[in-house]
């Protein structure tokens, strides 16, 4: 199977899943069942191997800037998504 995602896409998923996996407890609250964490797992290795920007001095900056791009594509620069601020 392919996902294909945008740079920006992967670099915002790439971080979430980083902070999600560094907290079993979170991962465990979010995804109760242990046996979708198998596919997180196989997801979240070729992100961290490919993204540039994770070992980028400005990765809060290039981050934030990736963030705000993906929410002005998906909803509009005047308003932020019905389901929540990503991250």
């Amino acid at each position: 199977m392919t996902i294909k995602l945008s740079r920006d896409q992967a670099f915002v998923l790439s971080d979430w899943l980083y902070e999600v996996m560094m907290r079993s407890d979170k991962l465990s609250a979010i995804v109760p069942d242990k046996a979708v964490w198998s596919a997180i797992y196989a997801i979240s290795g070729p992100l961290e191997t490919t993204l540039p920007e994770i070992f980028m001095p400005n990765y809060a900056e290039r981050l934030e800037q990736a963030r705000r791009c993906l929410i002005a594509d998906m909803v509009g620069d005047e308003e932020e998504p019905e389901f929540g601020e990503p991250g």
